[in-house]
C-alpha cells in the first residue's frame, strides 16, 4: 500500500532555511512522481513543487519558485523539499504525495490526482 511521511519541519526564523523528507513505502517509488503541497490555517491545500520519475524534471509555483528546490533519491526512497529564504507567509502544514508523470502533466496539482497522503509536518517562520 502506497505510504508517504513527511518530517523535517520546525520552527525557523525568516530568510531561514529547512529542508523537508518525503519517505516512501509500499509502492515502487522511482516509477511514480512525487509533489509536495502545503496548507495554511484557514487556506486551502496547494500544490508547491513536484518532481517527474522518468527524468528528474521539477515543477514550482510561482510563490516558491527561485527559494525552493525539490529532489529524490530513488535508492532511498525518499524526496526532498530544501527551503530558503523563508517568509512568514510559508507557515503551513506541508504534505507530499504520489502520481504519475502523465497525470501531473494533464492534472497539475489537481489534489484528487495525488495519492499515499502523509499526516504532514509543520513549518513556522517566524522571529
Amino acid at each position: 500500500q502506497l505510504q508517504l511521511v513527511e518530517s523535517g519541519g520546525g520552527l525557523v526564523q525568516p530568510g531561514g532555511s529547512l529542508r523537508l523528507s518525503c519517505a516512501a513505502s509500499g509502492f515502487t517509488f522511482s516509477n511514480l512522481a512525487i509533489g509536495w503541497f502545503r496548507q495554511a490555517p484557514g487556506k486551502e491545500r496547494e500544490g508547491i513543487s513536484c518532481i517527474s520519475s522518468s527524468d528528474g524534471s521539477t515543477n514550482y509555483a510561482r510563490s516558491v519558485e527561485g527559494r525552493f528546490t525539490i529532489s529524490r533519491d530513488n535508492a532511498k526512497n525518499t524526496v526532498f523539499l530544501q527551503m530558503d529564504s523563508l517568509k512568514p507567509e510559508d507557515t503551513a502544514v506541508y504534505y507530499c504525495a504520489a502520481t504519475d508523470d502523465r497525470t501531473f502533466l494533464v492534472r497539475d496539482y489537481d489534489l484528487s490526482a495525488f495519492n499515499g497522503w502523509g499526516p504532514g509536518t509543520q513549518v513556522t517562520v517566524s522571529s
